[in-house]
């Protein structure tokens, strides 16, 4: 079964998602960003998820890990969550 690693912030709105990315896009670190702005948990580890399989997540967020290009920020992508800003480190 494929697993992947990968990086997010979670925040409540786009508006504030697209924000960030901005952020990012000036080359502000990932990590700092998920400490300050995410909502999830992992974001006190800079928004490290850890390694997980395909499935474990919901298939917004699975689509985006599992399909997209690695090492680069996707998103805004919506789930019942919120608005996530995902970077996979790597799938295998």
């Amino acid at each position: 079964m494929a697993s992947a690693c990968a990086l997010h912030i979670l925040v409540k709105t786009e508006k504030e998602a697209k924000k960030i990315l901005v952020e990012l896009k000036k080359g502000k670190d990932f990590g700092q960003l998920a400490k300050k702005h995410s909502q999830c948990p992992s974001g006190k580890k800079g928004g490290d998820l850890g390694e997980f399989r395909r499935g474990q997540m919901l298939k917004a967020f699975d689509d985006v890990v599992f399909k997209r290009e690695l090492l680069k920020v996707h998103g805004p992508v919506k789930t019942k969550f919120g608005f996530h800003l995902i970077k996979t480190l790597y799938r295998n």
